[in-house]
């Protein structure tokens, strides 16, 4: 299966059960969406942990996820979808990037400048693989 997609259901599975915490297997391109949606306020924290300091972790490490919730204990991050898949890429010029929740969201996407937020992908002018949105 897609490990972005395992991600991304992981994150909003461990939010719709109140979870702190929650650990990802690293990549990457994980870590690239981890910091965007730190950056855009949807989590609170993350830490990349290796088997050195952990012995409960892979060789590989996790990314440990610090999940942000609202005062009345409701999680920040509504929902999540995958947008461009190992079976059907979608691309999109700057002036094509889909607007998430009348721009409540944010869109998520790998240009040739990197990992980047639909906004700053429009600024930069710059298109790119649509990865996912968040709201």
């Amino acid at each position: 299966m897609d490990p972005i997609s395992n991600m991304l259901v992981s994150i909003k599975n461990a939010s719709a059960k109140r979870k702190e915490k929650v650990d990802i297997p690293y990549s990457g391109i994980k870590a690239g969406v981890v910091k965007l949606l730190k950056e855009e306020g949807f989590i609170t924290n993350y830490k990349l942990v290796d088997s050195k300091t952990d012995k409960n972790v892979d060789s590989r490490g996790v990314i440990r996820i610090t999940l942000k919730y609202t005062q009345d204990k409701q999680p920040v991050i509504v929902g999540m979808r995958r947008v461009s898949k190992p079976g059907l890429r979608v691309y999109r010029a700057y002036t094509d990037i889909p607007r998430v929740r009348a721009a409540f969201g944010v869109t998520i996407l790998s240009t040739s400048k990197g990992l980047l937020t639909d906004e700053k992908a429009r600024e930069q002018k710059v298109g790119g693989e649509v990865i996912c949105q968040v709201w």
